[in-house]
């Protein structure tokens, strides 16, 4: 089971970046290193050029767009469903695993391993990522299209609130994923992008999904998005061997039964404490064990008792840990990364 975690999760590889070649017209400190804190880089007609090449921070966002309690049941009862579906067959469906395109998700692009390039010009801005994707953001005034024929990445507009770029996108299909877990959109899902550059190397990108279809209500989140100076992007091509994947991924299946009773005292609330920073910002800094009908969850993770105290899932292997009177106080979240320790605050 826990091979097939890592296999799912991290089946893209690592990026190598080209080294010693300074990235040439940008800001320096008297020492020679780029100074991100420099002021912001202004096109002729005065607005911020956001051109360049961005990572964006590790953000949970990305592996679960659900990370704050009050937006626990947003998704409508069917989108709920499709997504537990999706939970229970270990994602086998995720279409970047399939070498298709990310859509929507490709907003997070993949970390700090993973960067994408702004090209910025008067009428259309471009984002190349570096998985292969590419968007066009149309600032000619143009409005969205009534009818849009649906695409993987739909089509974007954009236009300026001051310093701020406003862009809004739809036309997407159904077949992409909000996020790795696999919280499902509609046709109908629209997307507002807001893009702040603080300064020379520091961006925000507030991120809105608005889909009728899934969403009882907007859902917002907000991401920290990072210059990257002296780097660049690798070409990548994914290919995807049907004979390898359809191993890789099916049914996840209980080996132990727990009695409700068990089950219930593991639910609460848990915080990081210490362990592996990357899998702190990458799985969220807090965690809320629930029960549903009879089954054990962290947040959106459904998870799947191997033993008594030890649980799998597609976020890795839980170990809850109990004191000498029973109580818990805490549990090992074992990735890829390594382990992390959440502690039990409630």
């Amino acid at each position: 089971m826990r091979t097939i975690t890592l296999a799912v999760l991290f089946i893209a590889p690592a990026f190598a970046q080209w080294l010693n070649l300074p990235t040439p017209g940008i800001p320096r400190t008297a020492d020679g290193k780029p100074n991100l804190t420099a002021p912001v880089p202004r096109m002729p007609n005065g607005k911020p050029d956001l051109s360049g090449l961005w990572r964006p921070d590790l953000s949970p966002y990305r592996f679960d767009v659900i990370q704050d309690v009050k937006d626990e049941g947003v998704f409508r009862p069917a989108a709920e469903a499709l997504f537990l579906q999706r939970a229970v067959n270990l994602r086998h469906d995720n279409p970047v695993t399939h070498c298709l395109p990310a859509g929507p998700q490709a907003i997070f692009a993949a970390g700090s391993t993973q960067f994408y390039r702004i090209v910025e010009s008067p009428s259309v801005i471009a984002l190349l990522y570096e998985l292969g994707d590419f968007r066009q953001i149309y600032t000619d005034g143009r409005g969205l299209p009534k009818d849009p024929n649906p695409t993987w990445m739909g089509y974007s507009v954009g236009h300026w609130e001051g310093d701020t770029l406003v862009v809004e996108s739809a036309g997407f299909n159904d077949k992409t994923w909000l996020d790795m877990v696999g919280h499902p959109h509609s046709e109908y899902l629209r997307v507002t992008e807001k893009f702040r550059r603080a300064d020379f190397g520091h961006m925000q990108v507030q991120v809105t999904y608005d889909d009728p279809e899934t969403l009882t209500r907007p859902l917002t989140m907000s991401v920290a998005v990072t210059y990257a100076a002296d780097a660049d992007m690798l070409e990548y091509v994914c290919s995807e061997d049907e004979q390898d994947t359809k191993h890789l991924v099916g049914t996840a299946k209980a080996v132990a039964h727990p009695s409700p009773a068990v089950l219930a005292r593991y639910a609460g609330e848990y915080k990081f404490q210490d362990g592996v920073v990357s899998s702190r910002d990458f799985y969220g800094p807090d965690q809320i064990i629930s029960v549903l009908q009879g089954q054990l969850y962290m947040k959106d993770f459904p998870l799947l008792p191997q033993s008594e105290t030890r649980f799998d899932s597609t976020a890795g292997t839980v170990e809850f840990h109990l004191d000498s009177s029973g109580r818990v106080t805490h549990f090992i979240l074992s990735a890829a990364e390594g382990d992390s320790r959440y502690d039990r605050t409630r």
